[in-house]
């Protein structure tokens, strides 16, 4: 944990947020700012910065934060219509909370692409 990382606060239950689905490894929530009317992040509790840092420190890891978009994609009812899992990566590629972070996005016809 960073104490300065909002994510590592939210493990650390120091902020709240909208828990849907929690494993010893792995934290998903809703975002406070939705893009979508379906837009849940899914997060290791561990600290890592990228999904990048992950795949490296951690390959395991990694595969499990994948499988729980899945698992949180079903249990909000996704599949069936589709959804987008979408990781940002650096400030060109959009990341603004620098803890490695999947957000599951979907409910709607999202386009090609997602706009800020």
């Amino acid at each position: 944990m960073t104490n300065d990382c909002l994510f590592c606060r939210i493990v650390a239950g120091e902020i709240p947020a909208t828990v849907v689905h929690e494993t010893d490894r792995t934290l998903a929530f809703r975002d406070i700012g939705p893009k979508a009317p379906v837009h849940i992040l899914v997060i290791p509790k561990a600290h890592h910065r990228d999904v990048a840092e992950l795949a490296t420190a951690d390959p395991a890891l990694a595969g499990e934060v994948l499988r729980i978009c899945a698992v949180v994609a079903e249990a909000e009812g996704l599949p069936e219509r589709g959804y987008r899992v979408l990781f940002n990566v650096g400030e060109h590629g959009g990341q603004e909370v620098f803890h490695v972070h999947a957000h599951i996005l979907g409910g709607k016809p999202l386009g090609p692409m997602v706009a800020p």
